[in-house]
């Protein structure tokens, strides 16, 4: 049976349940992420769990529609975008165990019937997989995440989805049985709920949030803080309604409105006493008043409502309809926005809009889509699968390099630059890569053997590995800050055919990166341009607002025009270019970071 174990002798592990009710994509992701950026903020060392309701081992299969982004992590695990909020709020590095789904628990389940485990019983819902739901949290909660290799002390866990969504029945009563073995003073419910404000009255509605309060409670959690997602400030008459109804203290009840940046909502949930609510609540030995760590947010969040300057990146996609496909992408682009003190501006562009066929038959898009990226001060191709878009992102290309445009291609990016180079200027007009033309006469992208089992799930190249820089010249080695090597996350099943490599670096596209055993082409560069780089892995996943990038800082740089002047300083930003002396050091530590992106409230028609 099941028994909470003790994290050490000082005390036991506590738990905290984010909970979500009326629609999913409330921004229980970004509150649960500010919860524990407060927390840390106090000198308690957090990690987080995001449970996903849904059947799928992991995140891998997804289309970008579905839930977004895929989110990879240094173990190569293929997780929820949520994942990618709790990182780079909390700056800590997680394990794909930290993304628990229906598929793995009842996985596991089934592993352990078919050796025996259960002694012939009858293997059901309750107890077998609410104890599997308990064992995984527990055990993942102690995992270290951090570089010191602490235990954690704080376990922050999303519950994915809307309470009363019948995936997710078996895991709220797993918390349901939960919070009695773990005892009361060590588990926390968090409940995010929307405040609906009809446009027609402008009155802020309780119903909605009384009755998912209602359906909680009546599967058995009562929740601790209720966090009111709504437009503007929740009037202190609404507070008092919700308190009365729903069986909470007033400042229980806390406002999360829109703010212009969410650098601002730890701050917000710190004014409104939930630090001082929570030791309370917990019996957390901590301080109560986080200030060094939070100011550093505040003034990160005052900058970047400051900003003056602007630099427009045109990002040519396939998926350009749903920001939260590319989530990492605009994250990274904008910690390097504001590392040199500019205002970004993401102009997002359909590929296959850039394409002729779209010119024969949507002649306004065709023209829109050339106007946008014809206007951006930079351009970025990020990383994809299958061969929709993929000519109209080979245009864009051909167009960075021929007007010398500051370009940068992030894994399918990188390969279609490839192919590019090899049609405009080594003349082989119909060379592709093999996974969209099997048959070409000229492959510069070929699969590897080894990553393509016939399975999709789990079989690409996955997770951290090595590049090792294979010249001191090389512009994205200065920007590493001259470093032999870096260790960057890949997503990809496709390579550049090494045997080709000669025929382009004699015309002047040079291979400045490889994989440790030297047969994967890492890192291109263009000789004679402002900035044309390609890379095979995803350098996104692991920027900070602090630590931005060093491949998008630097397609920001030379969008901006200070990239050369960046370069003879040493890779140094100027006291007026920055509130940190951390962003070129990529190895050295720094408090946790958040994003810039607006919290903005979910549209009612999309759900």
């Amino acid at each position: 049976m099941f028994s909470p174990i003790c994290r050490h002798q000082s005390g036991m592990m506590k738990y905290i349940l984010v909970t979500g009710g009326v629609i999913s994509g409330i921004g229980k992701g970004i509150i649960a992420s500010s919860v524990g950026t407060i927390l840390k903020s106090c000198g308690l060392h957090v990690t987080a769990i995001k449970i996903d309701p849904y059947i799928n081992i992991d995140a891998g299969t997804f289309s970008p529609y579905e839930h977004g982004e895929v989110f990879v992590l240094d173990d190569g695990g293929e997780v929820d975008l949520d994942l990618g909020n709790y990182e780079r709020f909390l700056d800590i590095r997680l394990t794909k165990d930290n993304n628990l789904t229906t598929g793995k628990i009842y996985q596991s389940v089934i592993n352990k019937e078919r050796r025996g485990d259960y002694l012939g019983k009858t293997v059901q819902v309750v107890p077998h997989i609410t104890d599997a739901i308990q064992e995984w949290v527990v055990k993942q909660a102690k995992v270290p995440v951090e570089d010191d290799g602490v235990e954690p002390e704080v376990c922050v866990i999303e519950l994915g989805g809307t309470v009363g969504d019948i995936e997710s029945m078996p895991f709220i009563e797993a918390f349901r049985q939960f919070q009695f073995k773990v005892k009361r003073e060590n588990f926390c419910n968090i409940h995010v709920s929307l405040i609906p404000q009809p446009s027609a009255t402008g009155e802020q509605k309780t119903k909605p949030t009384q009755n998912t309060v209602r359906e909680l409670r009546g599967l058995g959690l009562s929740p601790d803080l209720i966090m009111c997602r709504c437009a503007t400030a929740l009037e202190n008459s609404v507070k008092e309604k919700i308190s009365m109804f729903c069986h909470v203290e007033p400042e229980q009840v806390i406002c999360v409105h829109d703010v212009s940046s969410i650098y601002k909502v730890p701050l917000l949930l710190e004014q409104q006493g939930v630090c001082g609510f929570l030791t309370r609540r917990l019996d957390m030995p901590m301080e109560t008043r986080p200030r060094r760590m939070l100011t550093k947010w505040k003034e990160m969040s005052d900058r970047s409502d400051r900003l003056l300057e602007h630099c427009s990146i045109a990002l040519v996609g396939k998926y350009t309809k749903f920001s939260d496909s590319y989530a990492s992408v605009i994250k990274a682009l904008e910690h390097s926005a504001l590392a040199i003190s500019h205002k970004l501006e993401v102009k997002n562009i359909d590929s296959a809009n850039l394409e002729l066929s779209t010119l024969q038959e949507e002649p306004v898009k065709y023209h829109e889509a050339w106007q946008k990226l014809c206007s951006a001060d930079g351009i970025l191709v990020p990383g994809g699968f299958g061969v929709r878009g993929t000519e109209g992102k080979i245009h864009a290309i051909n167009w960075a390099r021929k007007q010398k445009k500051p370009f940068l291609g992030v894994c399918l990016g990188m390969q279609l630059a490839v192919c590019e180079f090899a049609r405009n200027t080594l003349g082989w007009a119909d060379a592709n890569s093999t996974e969209f033309d099997p048959d070409t006469k000229h492959p510069v992208v070929i699969d590897m053997p080894e990553h393509n089992p016939g399975q999709m799930g789990g079989t690409m190249r996955l997770g951290k590995r090595r590049t090792i820089f294979m010249t001191n010249n090389s512009v994205l080695r200065k920007l590493y800050g001259d470093v032999e090597y870096v260790d960057e996350r890949h997503r990809h099943r496709f390579e550049v055919n090494p045997e080709l490599k000669s025929h382009f670096e004699e015309k002047g596209l040079r291979f400045v990166g490889q994989d440790v055993e030297g047969e994967r082409m890492e890192v291109i560069e263009l000789d004679d341009h402002p900035y044309f780089v390609g890379v095979q892995y995803h350098p996104e996943f692991t920027s900070r607002p602090i630590k931005p990038s060093p491949p998008y800082l630097g397609l920001l740089l030379a969008a901006a025009g200070k990239l050369p002047g960046y370069l003879v300083k040493g890779c140094q930003l100027s006291p007026r270019d920055t509130y940190s002396d951390t962003y070129s050091d990529r190895s050295g530590s720094s408090s946790p970071d958040s994003e810039i992106s607006e919290l903005k409230m979910p549209s009612l028609s999309n759900e």
